[in-house]
């Protein structure tokens, strides 16, 4: 079905200009100036997923995939002005002049979704700590704090800068253990290499466990592995090990068919000990209960992102944000720490969890 995405995306650019065309007051070349970039605008979306950056300068490679792919997300908000107009004017709610050479319906528009896309960018960069209370009749020495994050999308638009900030962050919990569900690293790992990035990662107080993403097997998976252990990071490929009272599992992404059985990977675990699951896809929730797992921690589905494609994650997952119970197996699923593309949560949150388990 990614074949219908390029199909969709034009389509959906063809409708806007065409109403940016009857919109706009003023000379035919300056409508033809405004088509033009919106289509060059879109255009940068394919360049920055093609990997062609990865050849570019460091600095036009950020610009490139920031500016590309915020489009989608901008484009996707303009495309519901437009189609909310085109309603309103089908139940004649709508004057007809709003829609033709008219510069107050577009400096509205443009100073409404302005002001949206700012209040998107303000609120991605403030992470919401999500507090968690575990609680267990296995033997706990003591209780012990957890930071759980995933989805930071390391790369050209989330660099060194943001991770720095972020480790910060984790610390000031203090935390036992620290466990990322996948979708480290974004589209490429040059970014992440080029910005010492591991160094980073190195400056963590407490141990990191972390599973492999879908985004993993998209930036190369022997590349993201090696990141991934220069950083100092344990990575679970369908392994499970114990840390003191815990005993993590680690799966491997479900882009990987091939990956272990979870009934197979619980076989030999210490059944007495408190078992937490890493599995960035949240599919198939009912396998973590029927293995006996006390908790899975799960990202990918970033909650959409924006309103209102978290509607169609909810529709699409039995979890796709929060928490959630299947018989004795708590879940929770993360809208994640960082976030793919335009830098903009809108209708949902970035987040952290900080959980805390005791008896």
């Amino acid at each position: 079905m990614m074949w219908l995405f390029p199909i969709v995306m034009i389509a959906s650019l063809a409708y806007i200009c065409w109403h940016l065309w009857c919109l706009l007051p003023g000379a035919m070349a300056w409508k033809i100036l405004v088509v033009v970039s919106a289509i060059i605008w879109l255009s940068m979306l394919f360049v920055a997923v093609s990997g062609k950056i990865d050849r570019m300068p460091m600095p036009v490679a950020t610009a490139v995939y920031e500016t590309g792919t915020s489009s989608i997300i901008i484009l996707l908000y303009v495309f519901m002005a437009f189609l909310l107009l085109d309603v309103g004017r089908l139940l004649r709610l709508v004057p007809k002049q709003w829609l033709y050479n008219n510069g107050y319906t577009f400096l509205i528009l443009f100073v409404i979704l302005l002001a949206l896309f700012i209040y998107g960018n303000i609120h991605y960069k403030d992470k919401y700590r999500r507090e968690l209370t575990l609680t267990t009749t296995k033997t706990l020495k003591k209780p012990l704090r957890i930071v759980m994050l995933s989805d930071l999308h390391l790369g050209y638009h989330n660099g060194r800068e943001e991770l720095h900030r972020w480790i910060n962050i984790i610390n000031a919990e203090k935390p036992d253990v620290v466990l990322i569900a996948g979708d480290i690293i974004d589209m490429s790992v040059r970014p992440l290499q080029d910005e010492h990035m591991a160094d980073e990662f190195q400056r963590l107080n407490a141990p990191v466990y972390a599973c492999l993403g879908n985004h993993e097997y998209y930036s190369g998976e022997p590349a993201a592995q090696r990141f991934i252990y220069d950083a100092g990071i344990n990575l679970l490929q369908d392994e499970a090990v114990e840390v003191g009272d815990l005993c993590i599992i680690g799966r491997d992404d479900r882009t990987n068919c091939s990956r272990i059985p979870l009934n197979e990977l619980v076989k030999n675990i210490d059944k007495d000990k408190y078992s937490i699951l890493l599995d960035h896809q949240p599919y198939c929730l009912e396998q973590a209960e029927k293995a006996g797992v006390d908790f899975q921690f799960s990202g990918h589905t970033h909650y959409g992102q924006i309103w209102p494609v978290s509607w169609i994650t909810d529709a699409i997952y039995e979890c796709a944000f929060g928490q959630h119970q299947r018989g004795n197996t708590r879940y929770y699923v993360s809208s994640g720490m960082g976030i793919w593309g335009g830098k903009y949560r809108i209708g949902t949150c970035s987040e952290y969890v900080v959980a805390e388990l005791r008896n």
